[in-house]
């Protein structure tokens, strides 16, 4: 068991760090990169599902049919977020807060949306298959998303500048106690 897990996080890296460190050596555009890192990791994300998985023949056979349209209907929620990051990436030197208050509820809509499609087939694959099995599928999927978040994020400005005047002093101090 420890042996698998093993190769599964080396096949991970192997296949994570090509993309991370392309992204350093010749920074992209933010859409191409996002656009990029996500082709990348569609087509790499059957692969180590597979791996991380390591079903059998008979339980295969009723995982894959369900994981496939479980993709395909998150691919139409992750295209929405893509937007999102898309347009904060193009607005954040402009943005005001009509446009932030707009993209984070839009955001929140996709994380939202994205809780309701994991529960939905949460569902569909307990039918199918044993709870180990499911919940080792989702905890596999949660973790391909931390490093496709991971990704994403590194490529995108920073949420907030510090202003100049305190670079030096560093962030307010609260000087009251409780």
């Amino acid at each position: 068991m420890v042996r698998k897990s093993m190769q599964f996080v080396i096949a991970l890296a192997i296949v994570t760090l090509p993309v991370l460190c392309r992204a350093q050596a010749q920074p992209l555009a933010v859409g191409n990169y996002i656009e990029s890192a996500r082709a990348e990791m569609q087509a790499d994300r059957t692969k180590l599902v597979g791996a991380g998985m390591n079903l059998s023949d008979k339980d295969g056979a009723t995982f894959w049919p369900i994981y496939r349209s479980y993709q395909y209907e998150r691919s139409t929620l992750d295209d929405h977020r893509a937007a999102v990051i898309k347009e904060y990436a193009v607005k954040y030197s402009t943005l005001n807060d009509a446009d932030a208050k707009a993209m984070a509820e839009r955001m929140l809509d996709c994380e939202s949306d994205l809780a309701t499609l994991k529960k939905k087939y949460f569902k569909k694959f307990n039918a199918a298959l044993p709870a180990l099995t499911v919940a080792k599928f989702f905890q596999l999927e949660h973790r391909i998303d931390l490093l496709m978040d991971m990704k994403v994020e590194s490529s995108l400005p920073p949420l907030f500048t510090a202003p100049e005047a305190n670079t030096e002093t560093g962030p307010p101090v609260d000087t009251q106690t409780n």
